[in-house]
Order: structure tokens, then C-alpha cells, then sequence
């Protein structure tokens, strides 16, 4: 077995290790179908054999073409370490800085089995979000990283590790961009095979930033949209006996079993995959696990009336399970489900995101490799008979929402009955969770907040719990509005309670919805408790990409956004590029993530705070900016609580001037002038 010194030595070349080509027993990306010509394929072959001498290409390309061949993507499975792969603590790791160090845990964190979805293809999460495009990159980066100085930054194209560059202390270690395709070119049939020639790399969010920190963060973000929808939809604060119905518990929606028995509802979550389902059940995070839609609607019904706390596997389509609570209703005359939405990775909707309910799960993953045009077809005509269930229950007291993976988007591209009449081009029948739940809270700078202890220790976590619980309540005695006293409670009974709710699944991490004064008060906080040695090693700060400034999504996070820039990305371009101004460790530029390629532009970042005046001076600076940059767009946008913010944020701090918008007050000034 491979050691941690032996993993930052460079590729393994002589020799070469064993090819022991995919691991069985474990999950494994759906195979893909770049459609390459007979030079597209050499042209692969070639790119994937430039990382090595000419004296081992001879062995290696028959089986890089076998891998082309087979699976559709060259991964490189003899490469793939020999070492248990999981974030070992920072002192660990042979580097010369400890912001290459904390990468580097961050870096095995994602692909750790335990969190990755599918760990050999090392895809993190989301069905195909990639750490890097094949395991030579993977070796190469942590050889870089071992050999960085505090006067260099490694510069990674697309999981590619460029190499090292000549910098200054001040500048990022790490500067990552994925996915970065010309925008006439940035199509999925256009991805597929710039993917397959090892030329981009869809990095999802933090799966290419090397920022995922497992389902517990998912996990927060549908605590807090749960809660928020009964709020918004069923007007109670109690969800004692509510019915959430939903799918997925692969990568990311994993989470919503959790999710559910945190806010004490009932979740019934669908899911095709039976590994990922046991997966979820032997964590914990799913109670009950059945195959029979006769005992899925027994149990939903028994709890419902014991108000039970439950989370029931559904081992079968969620389509099954819609139209099976249309039947109920049908013949009952009883509504059995409450909120519903959908967490598929409908994204990637023909290549393993969605499965179409007229076939099994194996015989899916074979017609998807073997025809993909008829593939397309039942998934569409799936995604048409989902929707027309869902339209049957919201006549009733029913309440859907789009979780921002895309579902809403195909379904109309399928010709699903999702149209609003007089919509604009972001909204359709039912609201994505960013335009009724969530929007507002983003507009007055509440986004995931996230921190990772190095050390690897359970006890650093507590502490930083400790710490930023205790902020969060200074800040309330302080006096703040009632809207963020609001969220403050949920993220202090949410922290409180984490500890008892076994969260971590991987690094030792918490995430926590803050705003801007939250989130320096808590990086300040931690950075004295290391400096004090309270905390024994670095913490690095990061956040969801999904968040107030990070991301232009105009089928997500900025589909609230209704002045005609839902679909320009001029926030999240500047959000990178002022993140490294102001002090990121590292920072990372993405086209794709949630919504699928070509559909957003994101971006994340790393702080590493070392318990130093220059990392607090840091982060004061960095996250004021990567707060503030979005709530002033959606100020500019005409957001009332972002007005309000904002001007709140000026008169706090004068070296910050903003351009306020001015209201059209009379309808008729437009309505005359046009008429001219």
C-alpha cells in the first residue's frame, strides 16, 4: 500500500503499478457515449499519453483504448493509488507550506469512498462531477503541491495541473478553472466529447474546488428549505405529521432522508440505485427501507397518523410513487403527501441522472450505452408522466417546488405541462426553491458557510461549534432585524444540535447558513482560538458555490433575479476575481453545477486560517467582498431587503460606496415614451 510520501513522489513509473482495472464491489459512473470519430479517438489516446515517457506508451495505450472503448472516458484505473484515501490530518502530508497541506486534505476528502460517488472515476458527486478528468492529474498535483513555496501558485486548467508559476505570498497557492469552453461551444454534445479527449472537465461545484465537505451540507440547505416551505406554503412552524415526498439518495440528495427527520417530518424518498439506498440506511440516515409501493403507502399512512419522525427508502422510480399517490387520491379522496420536489441529478439527464420508470435500473444503465436516442425518448416521456402526477396532487393542498437540479428545465424541454402563463423565460409552473424559499434569505447575504478542521480531530469541530454558536447568540443580544433574527435562531438550534445528529461524513466540517457579519465574526473567532492553540491545526473557510455571490444560475440561484441579467455572469466572474484580490488561498471558476453545463457560471474559493493577524486581516476582507458583491447586485436588481441591507452595510462601513437604484414610480412615465 501506497504511503502519503509515496503519493506526493510523482507518477509511479518504474515501475509501473499493477493495472487492476475497476474495483468490484463498488459504485461506478455510468458509462458514457462521446460518439468520437476515428481521429477524435487518437486524439484522446494521444492527449491521455503526453503524461507519460515514450519507454511505458507501448503498454499503456491498448488499455487506455480499451478504457475509450468501454467506459467512454480514459480514467486511467492503473493508476488509480493503492492507499486508503481519505483527508488524513494536515501535519501529515510532506509540504513545505501549510496552505498545500490543507489542499491536499481537502483534495483526498472528495475522493475519499466514504464521500465520492463514484471514487474510481473520481467523481465526487452529482453523477459526473469530477476532482480531476483521470488519476495521472491526481498524482501530479499532489507531487506539485508537496514541492510548492509560499512565492508560487499552481495553475490547474480543467483538472490538468498546469504547473507551478512564479508569485507572491499574497496571491492565491491555487488558482482552478473548470469547464471553461467558449460559449458558442459549450453545448452538452460538445462536452461529452471535449470530456472523452481529456481537454475539460465538468467539476459540478465543489467537486472541482476540492471543497466538498459530504451530504451534510445539502443536508442544511434542505433543513432550511423544508423549514421555510412549511412556513411560506403550509403557514405552520411544527411539521409533526407532514408528508415530504422526494428522489434521489445518491451524491448530494443523500441528505434528504437526514433532512427530514431533523425538521420531525415524514420523508419518503425514491430512489432507483439500490447500493446508494443501503448506503444511506447503514449510515443511519434513512430508518426504514422498503421495495413494495403497498408498504411504502401503509407506512406513510401510519405515520402520518402517529406523527411519527420518519425518513422510508422507496427502493423503485419516483414516478411509480407519484402516480401511486394519484391513485390514492383518486380512490380515496385523501391528498397523503404534503410538500414534495425532486432531487434526481437532472442535470445530466441522459448519461445516469434520471432514470426513465418504464425500465429497471439495470436495464437503463444498458440501453443508455447501447441506444442512447431511444434512452432519451423514455426519459422524456418519464419526466411528461411525473409532471402530469404532480399537476394531479397540486390540485389539491399540495405544494411542489424545483430544487435547482434542472427538473423543471428538461421536463419543459420533454413538452411536460409546466408553462406559466405570462412568465418570464426562469419561471414555470412551480417555483424553483431560490424564488419562493430560499431567494430572500440570499438577498440579505445568508449563504452555506463552511469550515474544515485540518487536524482531523473531533474535538477542533466542537470547539469551532462552540464558537460560532456563541457569535451567532452575541450578535442577537447585539440587536439585529427580525427577519435575521429568524435565521440566526434555525442556524443556532441547527448548530446546537449537529453534534447529536452525526453529520460528518468524512473531514471533520460544519456548515452553518450566515450573513456577512456572521461569517468574519466566526473566521475571526476560530483564527484566535488557533492562535491560542485552542484549536491544534489550520481550519480552512470555504462555502457551497451555491450561495449569495458565487453563482449565476437563471434556473437557480439567480432565477429571483427579474430585471433581464438572470443569464449574465458578471457576479461570479468578479466574485473569483475579487476573492483572489482580497486574500483566498485558493480559488476556483466553473461553467456547470447544479443545473448542468452551459446552463451557470460559479465559483468557490479556500481560505486557510492559521491563527495569524495576516489570516484574520484576510478573511475580514475576502468574505466581506464575497458577501457583499451579490447582495449589492441584487440590490441593483431592484431587491428590497438587499436595498436595505446594503445601505445598512454603507453607513457601517464608508469604504464601501455602492450605486443605489431608482424606482420607476409612475407606470406611465414607460407606458407615454413608448407609445412616442
Amino acid at each position: 500500500m501506497s504511503s502519503l510520501q509515496a503519493l506526493c513522489s510523482g507518477l509511479p513509473l518504474r515501475p509501473l503499478p499493477e493495472n487492476r482495472g475497476r474495483q468490484a464491489g463498488v459504485p461506478h459512473a455510468p458509462v458514457r457515449t462521446p460518439s468520437l470519430s476515428l481521429e477524435e479517438k487518437q486524439l484522446a489516446l494521444r492527449n491521455a499519453l503526453r503524461y507519460f515517457p515514450a519507454d511505458v506508451q507501448d503498454l499503456l495505450a491498448p488499455e487506455f483504448a480499451q478504457e475509450l472503448q468501454l467506459y467512454g472516458h480514459i480514467y486511467m484505473y492503473r493508476f488509480c493509488p493503492d492507499i486508503e484515501m481519505r483527508a488524513y490530518p494536515v501535519e501529515q502530508y510532506p509540504c513545505q507550506t501549510k496552505a498545500a497541506a490543507a489542499i491536499m486534505h481537502m483534495i483526498m476528502n472528495n475522493l475519499d469512498p466514504a464521500v465520492a460517488q463514484f471514487p474510481q472515476e473520481l467523481v465526487t458527486y452529482g453523477g459526473n462531477g469530477q476532482v480531476f478528468s483521470n488519476w495521472a492529474q491526481f498524482w501530479l498535483t499532489m507531487f506539485y503541491l508537496s514541492k510548492m513555496t509560499e512565492e508560487q501558485t499552481l495553475v490547474m486548467y480543467s483538472g490538468h495541473p498546469l504547473g507551478l508559476f512564479p508569485s507572491s505570498r499574497s496571491a492565491p497557492r491555487l488558482i482552478i478553472t473548470n469547464g471553461m469552453v467558449i460559449p458558442n461551444y459549450s453545448s452538452r454534445m460538445e462536452y461529452e466529447k471535449l470530456f472523452a479527449l481529456g481537454v475539460t472537465m465538468y467539476g459540478q461545484m465543489t467537486a472541482g474546488s476540492y471543497c466538498y465537505i459530504g451530504p451534510q451540507g445539502i443536508v442544511h440547505g434542505t433543513v432550511l428549505t423544508v423549514l421555510n416551505a412549511a412556513r411560506r406554503y403550509l403557514g405552520i412552524e411544527d411539521l409533526a405529521g407532514k408528508v415530504f415526498v422526494t428522489s434521489g439518495l445518491g451524491g448530494m440528495s443523500g441528505a434528504q432522508a437526514k433532512a427530514a427527520v431533523i425538521v420531525g417530518c415524514i420523508g419518503v424518498i425514491a430512489e432507483v440505485d439500490k447500493a446508494a439506498l443501503e448506503k444511506r440506511h447503514k449510515q443511519g440516515w434513512l430508518m426504514e427501507v422498503t421495495d413494495s409501493l403497498d408498504r411504502c403507502i401503509q407506512r406513510l399512512r401510519e405515520a402520518r397518523k402517529r406523527k411519527e419522525v420518519l425518513s422510508l427508502g422507496y427502493h423503485g422510480n419516483v414516478v411509480a410513487l407519484w402516480e401511486r399517490l394519484v391513485h390514492e387520491l383518486d380512490t380515496t379522496g385523501e391528498c397523503l403527501v404534503d410538500l414534495g420536489s425532486d432531487q434526481t441529478s437532472c442535470h445530466n439527464p441522459f448519461n445516469g441522472g434520471y432514470y426513465p420508470v418504464q425500465l429497471s435500473f439495470t436495464e437503463a444503465q444498458s440501453l443508455m450505452a447501447s441506444n442512447p436516442a431511444v434512452f432519451k425518448d423514455l426519459v422524456q416521456e418519464s419526466l411528461r408522466r411525473q409532471v402530469s402526477a404532480i399537476n394531479r396532487l397540486a390540485k389539491e393542498k399540495f405544494f411542489f417546488w424545483d430544487y435547482g437540479n434542472a427538473f423543471l428545465l428538461e421536463a419543459q424541454r420533454a413538452g411536460a405541462d409546466v408553462e406559466k402563463k405570462g412568465a418570464g423565460r426562469t419561471e414555470f409552473r412551480y417555483p424553483s426553491y431560490m424564488q419562493h424559499i430560499m431567494g430572500d434569505i440570499f438577498s440579505q447575504g445568508f449563504g452555506p458557510f463552511r469550515w474544515v478542521c485540518t487536524s482531523g480531530d473531533p474535538q477542533d469541530l466542537a470547539i469551532t461549534d462552540e464558537l460560532a454558536a456563541s457569535v451567532l447568540e452575541e450578535a442577537i443580544a447585539d440587536g439585529v432585524k427580525v427577519s435575521v433574527k429568524l435565521q440566526y435562531m434555525d442556524n443556532i438550534r441547527w448548530i446546537r444540535e449537529a453534534a447529536r445528529h452525526r453529520l460528518v461524513v468524512g473531514s471533520q466540517a460544519r456548515i452553518l447558513y450566515s450573513d456577512q457579519k456572521g461569517r468574519v465574526a466566526i473566521a475571526v473567532a476560530i483564527n484566535q482560538a488557533i492562535a491560542c492553540r485552542r484549536i491544534k491545526a489550520p481550519v480552512v473557510l470555504s462555502r457551497d458555490h451555491h450561495d449569495v455571490s458565487g453563482t449565476d444560475s437563471p434556473f437557480r440561484e439567480t432565477s429571483n433575479i427579474y430585471d433581464g441579467s438572470a443569464f449574465c455572469a458578471d457576479m461570479a466572474v468578479q466574485n473569483f476575481v475579487g476573492d483572489a484580490c482580497r486574500g483566498a488561498t485558493w480559488v476556483a471558476l466553473h461553467n456547470g453545477g447544479g443545473v448542468g453545463w452551459g446552463e451557470v457560471i460559479n465559483g468557490g474559493f479556500g481560505l486557510v486560517l492559521d491563527g495569524t493577524p495576516e489570516a484574520e486581516q484576510r478573511a475580514r476582507l475576502m468574505l466581506s467582498w464575497d458577501v457583499s458583491n451579490g447582495v449589492a447586485r441584487r440590490c441593483w436588481s431592484g431587491n428590497q431587503k438587499a436595498y436595505e441591507i446594503i445601505c445598512q452595510t454603507m453607513q457601517e462601513n464608508s469604504s464601501l460606496v455602492v450605486t443605489l437604484p431608482h424606482e420607476v414610480e409612475d407606470e406611465r412615465v414607460l407606458q407615454q415614451a413608448l407609445q412616442l
